[in-house]
């Protein structure tokens, strides 16, 4: 099992380019995990792709149930946002140096990845990967 931020999980279903070697480090991983709030988050993503018309109704439709279907099945399995992540992911914001650039979002997908007990997060979001070091984790980009 290895940690995906939202940005590769969207990238296992958009055939974006570099696609393929998400997919494929997913693959053989068996199974991801992320935080609750990256569900939403890929569904944001399959629909900015739709309101930019880069995907059509049709596939907005088969990406989110596709999505849908893989938590269900247990390809991907999400950690919960409970009070002590979030009491993580605030105090995180006070031992930072001001030269990281740490997103809400992204510090609850660093500070998941720790309390799950990860050594290292998966994505190819510039910030997160730049942050990632700073709270212990090695950051992985799959994509050359």
């Amino acid at each position: 099992m290895i940690y995906f931020d939202s940005t590769y999980l969207a990238k296992c279903y958009l055939r974006e380019t570099d696609y393929l070697e998400v997919r494929a480090a997913a693959l053989k991983a068996g199974s991801l995990q992320s935080v609750a709030i990256a569900q939403v988050e890929v569904a944001s993503v399959f629909h900015r792709h739709f309101r930019e018309g880069r995907i059509r109704v049709s596939a907005l439709a088969e990406y989110l149930e596709q999505f849908s279907q893989d938590c269900a099945d247990g390809v991907v399995s999400f950690l919960p946002v409970t009070p002590e992540l979030l009491q993580l992911s605030s105090s995180a914001y006070h031992n930072r140096p001001a030269t990281v650039f740490l997103r809400s979002a992204d510090c609850l997908h660093l500070c998941a990845a720790i309390q799950a007990g990860f050594k290292e997060i998966y994505s190819n979001d510039r910030h997160l990967l730049e942050a990632a070091p700073h709270f212990g984790l090695r950051p992985i980009n799959v994509i050359p």
